[in-house]
């Protein structure tokens, strides 16, 4: 891996990284083995099949029990099947791919949409680059700025609108996506 050229997942990508870590994971505490192969491309084609549509916020998306793909697109709770198709369910049951993610060897990743209080990530604005909420400021910027050197003060004296909570958010998170990168390169 190029340390100077990091690699930018999509939205869609990031689900589906998650995705296969979580069916490819023993589940003692569900008595249920690694999913095969099949299943996780069967999930995998249904992530790719939605889309565009899980760009949209208000987008929810587990994984049930048994290693198949639920998505809860405004209160419409569905399993996507072959072909276009789709069932219907009555109510959400298995783990959440959006929310903060524990990954093996220690990498934890952020709520996809809220990765802190004063954070964003919402695809389709900055690329889906994480972001201080109500602005397109950066959180790789503001990290940028006070791994050369500046302050939050100073950082905050170029960006009036933010606060030393919006800057030590931004910060804190770069952190922890950077040493991410470390445990898994």
């Amino acid at each position: 891996m190029s340390s100077t050229k990091v690699k930018r997942w999509s939205y869609a990508d990031l689900l589906a990284l998650r995705l296969i870590d979580w069916l490819r994971r023993d589940k003692p505490d569900l008595k249920l083995p690694k999913t095969s192969m099949a299943r996780i491309r069967g999930a995998l084609a249904a992530v790719e099949q939605l889309g565009d549509r899980l760009r949209e916020h208000t987008v929810k998306v587990w994984v049930d029990p048994a290693g198949g793909l639920v998505v809860d697109v405004d209160g419409e709770i569905f399993v996507p099947l072959s072909r276009g198709l789709a069932q219907g369910l009555a109510h959400l049951e298995g783990l959440n791919l959006i929310e903060a993610w524990q990954g093996d060897g220690g990498v934890l990743g952020p709520h996809l949409f809220e990765p802190r209080a004063t954070l964003r990530i919402i695809p389709g604005k900055l690329s889906g680059e994480p972001h201080v909420v109500d602005t397109r400021i950066p959180t790789k910027m503001l990290s940028a700025l006070r791994t050369r050197g500046l302050e939050v003060p100073g950082i905050i004296e170029l960006y009036p609108r933010l606060t030393q909570e919006n800057v030590e958010e931004a910060i804190a998170l770069e952190v922890q996506l950077e040493g991410n990168l470390r445990a898994v390169a």
